[in-house]
């Protein structure tokens, strides 16, 4: 096997069942993956320097194909269900063997990193790919050793990425040819069938997700950044909500705009670079993104022009989640290393399509309990396939797709944070004013911007606030650079009682899936919705 790159590590690939029979490149430069890729005709080079790729099928990631290897280490402490799906280890173990022989006639490319930038609880990670272009995706989300300094690592996981390997459900134990598998025993996680790179990505979260607790870190799914001050403020959302538009600040300094870790000394990123949707991405409103959009950054599913390769970031031809992965360093100003304080504000949000939400509020602790657990967004018309009306979607903590233990574990270690740093929090929705989706308006991102200016430098701690009536939420009646009417989201629609009519229909929504949590207090159901 000839070993082309730089500094290969003494644990080899034989570590991880792989033949020593092919072609292996070790932690090349971006550079010379560009040559690789587009020898093989894996992407483009965009008239900004990006490397643009396609994702084929899969434009987005198969939770319904993600499965965790029920074994005896971790199998009474995960949250077993819909989202986490066992798969035996006789199963898992024909996929490794089948991925492994799908290697034999591939050239591979091996990338050594880090997930976690506080050295006390850092995870060593190995991705192993069969692309050049997925091996650059890997090397600019994770954080990177210093040059020459990979000669011993041991990764504690390993990514063992094969795209174009397909399962066999009728013996591997899948649903389909498509497979992410974790296997926390043997620190080994197997992808095969799907091209689209954030699987690679959530795999380490995930993992992430059950190693730090244990270690008496909370991981969540959130954005962080620092202001001049040096406060540090988190952002929490599902996907559409704004949680990396509004993080990349310019007036603050980005931490991380996707995952991190609250432990003892303060917060830190998870990751080593930023994965930010970028449909209808625009100088005007995401100038911190647009600009970081250059050499070295990878772009999926964006369209291209072939002959002048200009980008076209309006164009959804082949999916509307069209994403841009850079280094965190490619944003001006950022934090490096990724670390922060403890949270002075947290700021959680929602993209409401029934209009009803404030577009900010104020919480109690309980309420911020509530609201974690709740995890709400709302999908629109057009964006899935049988969606027509608005669809109220509950995410626990916010990412419950990749929680591989119960969501009250994580709300519990937020609740004692709460308590113990006295950090504010905030209900923020970027969804529909004046009216449902169809009907009323998206909010405006410059109001947006105003008023999370406005929370987290202090101007909404002395105006007056009245309690919503439906929702029990706390609206400040006055915020610098927000017209007054916006704040109250009644006084926005035109028909005040169909406003009363679809406010009671997401309360009863949100009564309803709060009720099927597990071991939920009694004080933080009062919490929630009043009627």
């Amino acid at each position: 096997m000839s070993t082309n790159g730089y500094c290969p590590s003494s644990v080899g690939l034989d570590t991880h069942g792989l033949v020593e029979t092919g072609e292996v490149h070790w932690n090349l430069p971006p550079a010379e993956l560009y040559e690789h890729a587009f020898r093989a005709g894996e992407g483009l080079l965009a008239v900004n320097g990006a490397m643009v790729c396609t994702t084929g099928a899969h434009t987005g990631r198969s939770p319904k194909d993600k499965f965790i290897v029920e074994e005896p280490g971790s199998k009474d402490a995960i949250w077993w269900g819909k989202v986490n799906k066992p798969i035996s280890e006789d199963h898992f173990d024909r996929l490794h063997r089948r991925v492994i022989e799908h290697y034999r006639s591939k050239k591979l490319y091996v990338r050594d990193m880090f997930a976690g930038a506080n050295p006390a609880t850092r995870l060593p990670i190995r991705v192993v790919t069969e692309t050049a272009w997925h091996n650059l995706f890997a090397s600019q989300l994770f954080i990177r050793p210093k040059p020459g300094s990979t000669a011993d690592h041991a990764p504690r996981f390993t990514i063992l990425n094969a795209p174009s390997c397909l399962a066999d459900p009728s013996v591997d134990g899948t649903r389909s040819g498509t497979f992410v598998v974790v296997n926390f025993a043997k620190g080994l996680i197997l992808i095969g069938g799907t091209e689209y790179a954030g699987e690679i990505k959530k795999s380490i979260f995930t993992v992430m997700n059950y190693i730090l607790p244990t270690a008496g870190v909370l991981s969540m799914h959130c954005s962080a950044n620092i202001g001049a001050g040096g406060d540090t403020a988190l952002f929490f959302g599902l996907s559409g909500t704004g949680k990396t538009t509004l993080s990349a600040d310019p007036d603050r300094r980005l931490i991380g705009d996707d995952e991190h870790g609250w432990g003892d000394d303060g917060i830190f990123n998870i990751e080593g670079g930023c994965y930010a949707k970028c449909i209808k991405l625009s100088a005007e409103y995401e100038p911190q993104i647009y600009n970081a959009i250059r050499f070295g950054a990878v772009l999926e599913n964006v369209v291209v022009d072939p002959a002048t390769r200009e980008i076209d970031f309006d164009d959804d031809t082949l999916t509307e989640n069209t994403r841009a992965a850079y280094p965190l360093d490619f944003i001006d100003g950022a934090v490096v290393p990724s670390v922060g304080g403890h949270p002075k504000n947290i700021v959680f949000l929602t993209c409401d399509a029934f209009g009803v939400l404030p577009p900010i509020s104020r919480l109690t602790p309980d309420q911020a309990m509530y609201h974690f657990l709740s995890g709400y967004t709302a999908k629109v018309a057009g964006t899935e396939a049988g969606v027509t009306e608005p669809e109220a979607t509950f995410s626990a903590c916010f990412g419950a797709p990749f929680l591989p233990l119960p969501p009250q574990r994580y709300a519990t270690m937020l609740g004692e944070r709460l308590e113990k740093h006295g950090s504010r929090c905030w209900l923020v929705n970027t969804g529909w004013s004046g009216g449902g989706y169809g009907v009323g308006k998206r909010m405006n991102l410059h109001h947006t911007r105003a008023m999370v200016k406005a929370a987290l430098g202090g101007a909404l701690d002395h105006v007056s606030y009245e309690k919503d009536p439906v929702f029990g939420l706390s609206i400040p009646q006055d915020c610098p650079g927000v017209p007054a009417e916006v704040l109250t989201p009644r006084k926005t629609w035109s028909n005040g009682a169909a406003y009363d009519a679809k406010a009671e229909e997401l309360s009863k929504l949100f009564r309803k899936n709060f009720a099927t949590l597990e071991n939920a207090e009694a004080q933080l159901t009062a919490a929630g919705p009043c009627r």
